[in-house]
């Protein structure tokens, strides 16, 4: 049902949950709804299916065993993603807790090398999502992002997310077109434009490095209607899949989206 909400709400980028995200063992695809999910799509208007990863994932753990359970899940979420098609998986990269920051960031690059066997051959894509940086979150800061592009050596198959509101509360102001131009070039010279594969995008409920995750929706937030229509604008990256998580389900995202077609338009 998600390509047929997608495409009636004028959408032609959705994300979804391939399985239950709060569950660590959840039910197995059915292959008859594999099959429906992908002959609709070869007729659909939508171009980019995205899954979004459980929430249970900490693939920085420095536990062996949770870890190793995390790695798990997420070649199950892999395997899953394969079967029905799925352009794009993304995922938080995980807590630091005991061991150090650096440590966890290997980690996750671990993890990302471990599941190479899978990606063999194929085109999807493991973004690592940007996180707010509340709590012991990794992945706030680009420095992580590029610590943990370092550690994969060029694989071909790894590439990032923006969330707007996430980037924001760690800090990175994006309010209006000459910052969040800044903030790109930072991203740039720090992590590389080439690893950036796509955003969230979301506007914030709270203010500029609250490290607080609450999104809000287009224009009703702490970021602006301006760093949105500076991204559907901009040719560095207007060209990249964006995919609403703002509050209000579909009635709201289809305001936002017919809003963002007129910033496509207005250039």
């Amino acid at each position: 049902n998600a390509l047929k909400i997608g495409e009636a709400i004028g959408a032609s980028m959705i994300q979804l949950f391939t399985a239950n995200q709060r569950q660590w063992s959840p039910a197995p695809l059915k292959e008859e709804n594999v099959v429906a999910f992908k002959k609709f799509r070869q007729k659909s208007t939508i171009k980019k299916v995205m899954s979004h990863a459980s929430y249970l994932l900490n693939l920085g753990s420095p536990n062996g065993d949770a870890w190793a359970k995390s790695v798990g899940a997420f070649r199950s979420e892999i395997e899953r993603c394969l079967r029905l098609g799925v352009d794009l998986l993304n995922f938080h990269p995980g807590s630091a807790l005991q061991g150090g920051r650096k440590a966890a960031l290997d980690r996750v690059a671990e993890a990302l090398l471990s599941v190479k066997d899978l990606l063999q051959g194929t085109s999807l894509k493991l973004l690592i999502e940007s996180t707010a940086g509340q709590g012991s979150l990794l992945g706030a800061r680009f420095e992580e992002m590029a610590h943990m592009r370092a550690q994969l050596g060029g694989i071909h198959y790894v590439g990032a997310c923006l969330d707007t509101c996430h980037i924001f509360a760690a800090g990175y102001d994006i309010r209006d077109e000459a910052r969040f131009s800044a903030t790109l070039s930072e991203w740039d010279a720090v992590v590389g434009l080439d690893f950036l594969h796509a955003f969230h995008l979301n506007d914030s409920l709270h203010d500029l490095a609250s490290r607080r995750d609450r999104h809000a929706p287009l224009g009703m937030g702490c970021i602006g209607l301006d760093a949105f229509r500076f991204l559907l604008q901009s040719p560095l990256v207007c060209d990249l899949p964006m995919c609403l998580e703002t509050p209000g389900g579909p009635t709201q995202w289809r305001k936002e989206i017919a809003l963002l077609k007129t910033f496509i338009l207005d250039q």
